[in-house]
């Protein structure tokens, strides 16, 4: 096999390619990874959206920003002391950049020490070859080649989704890209779309200073979250200064030479209007197949455009395979990581295998939400018969030595088995506590034995163990 053959070539290198790239590298496939995201210096910087403009460094603001809030508010309770605050952004904004090119470089290393080959550019397409085996991939940017691949897999990830008459020029009108990096805190902050880019970077701009206003579309907030639990959220956030505003139908949306102008109707149908320093646009994402190729080999997409797979991501075409956002499923930077290992193990003729029941979601906020299977609206439509327990963090000893009580804990679990279907959970460090429940899940267990488990004392975890006691009516604390 020539220098220019592979077995594996992965299209992308954000958290789904470059876990498939690597996996497969481990599987004994001579592997190649395409992607073209470039940092400021021209240098690659593999990781996708999540590494760049994503996850990474909203989390990296999020903690930032975080602290800001803590030096100013928090402290004092602490007998901490502080005088003379003030904000260094560009500092801030500095940390968020070396976080995520230390990411990038970590990319580059697992490619070197698992022999991947890493090529820097944008990959499609090209035709097939003879008697389907493979197919002719062009690398075009900062590299320029061209490859085979007996499988390939598309990992191309997503884009922001545009709303019409208000395109992102990432100086006034911005999508995630252009949120993570405004240059000074706007006085007035607008956010359309209260999901979860809109309230985590909502939050950031909130804390250090910013107006923030958030006009959501639907009628209800946080609507695939469990009811209880967001009910809880919107009553923190709107504690906390954002100002959130459901049920609003945007209107036209004006460009100034330093503002934006929205015109909107809000929930009871009354014109309304507001200007804002920056604006930032968080209405969902789209999948991205932009100058994939498709059309010259025939890969099918649906009317969404995302590519269509079956349940183990095989494509329309043999040996074509697509894992991420850029396929069916929550647009989660972890079930891109799962499909792109299950991938790599069915090219390898093993049985990868992802649960999308019990794929966690986490909102970074403070407090954070978190939450694994189905929530009491989806239980009460189902007709499932199903006992709730939930227990607040103001019970929680480790919560309140540690400021922050805001909170709760709530277990779903089916009536009969006592299998636990759901855990949801808002407050303190909920991403991390989130782990025990998918665990749980993924073992089939119920709530009685997390009940019966000892969980050290004095821990957040043990609110966990409390909200699965009160499944039965016996939570010991509250």
């Amino acid at each position: 096999m020539s220098d220019k053959q592979f077995d594996v070539v992965v299209i992308g290198g954000g958290p789904g390619g470059y876990i498939a790239a690597i996996r497969a590298a481990q599987l004994g496939f001579k592997t190649a990874c395409i992607d073209e995201w470039s940092n400021a210096a021209g240098k690659p910087a593999p990781g996708g959206t999540c590494t760049n403009v994503g996850c990474i460094p909203s989390k990296a603001l999020l903690q930032s920003s975080e602290h800001f809030e803590h030096a100013g508010h928090a402290f004092a309770d602490h007998g901490i002391k502080v005088s003379g605050l003030e904000l260094d952004l560009g500092t801030m904004l500095k940390r968020k950049d070396t976080i995520v090119k230390q990411n990038n470089d970590g990319i580059l290393f697992l490619f070197k020490k698992n022999k991947v080959t890493f090529f820097h550019g944008r990959g499609a397409f090209a035709g097939k070859l003879e008697a389907d085996a493979g197919y002719t991939i062009n690398v075009s940017g900062p590299t320029t080649d061209t490859i085979t691949a007996k499988n390939v897999v598309v990992a191309t990830g997503s884009n922001a989704r545009q709303l019409p008459g208000a395109e992102f020029d990432e100086k006034l009108i911005l999508s995630n890209t252009g949120a993570l990096a405004i240059d000074a805190v706007p006085g007035k902050l607008g956010v359309i779309g209260a999901g979860v880019i809109g309230l985590e970077m909502g939050s950031v701009w909130r804390r250090v200073g910013a107006d923030v206003t958030v006009l959501e579309g639907l009628p209800t907030f946080l609507g695939a979250v469990d009811e209880q639990i967001a009910k809880e959220a919107h009553k923190l956030f709107t504690k906390q200064g954002l100002k959130i505003n459901l049920g609003c139908k945007i209107g036209a949306i004006t460009k100034g030479a330093n503002d934006v102008t929205v015109e909107y109707a809000d929930s009871t149908g009354a014109e309304q209007k507001a200007t804002f320093d920056r604006l930032i646009i968080s209405i969902g994402r789209v999948p991205n197949t932009n100058g994939l190729g498709i059309e010259t080999v025939g890969l099918q997409l649906d009317e969404r455009g995302f590519v269509v797979v079956d349940d183990e991501c095989r494509t329309s075409l043999p040996g074509v395979w697509a894992v991420g956002d850029v396929v069916r499923g929550p647009m989660l930077a972890h079930k891109a990581e799962e499909e792109g290992v299950a991938v790599a193990e069915r090219i390898a003729g093993q049985h990868g295998h992802v649960n999308f029941n019990t794929i966690p979601w986490v909102i970074y906020t403070s407090p954070e939400i978190a939450w694994v299977g189905k929530t009491e609206q989806q239980l009460k439509a189902e007709g499932v018969q199903y006992k709730a327990g939930t227990f607040p963090f103001m019970a929680n000893g480790r919560a309140r030595a540690l400021g922050d009580t805001s909170g709760m804990v709530k277990f779903l679990a089916d009536a009969t088995t006592d299998e636990i279907l759901g855990v949801h959970i808002v407050g303190p460090m909920a991403s991390e506590l989130i782990s025990e429940a998918v665990v749980a899940m993924e073992f089939k267990a119920s709530s009685e034995d997390i009940a019966r488990i000892c969980h050290a004392h004095p821990s957040l975890s043990e609110a966990t163990k409390e909200a699965a006691l009160a499944v039965d009516k016996r939570s010991l604390n509250f």
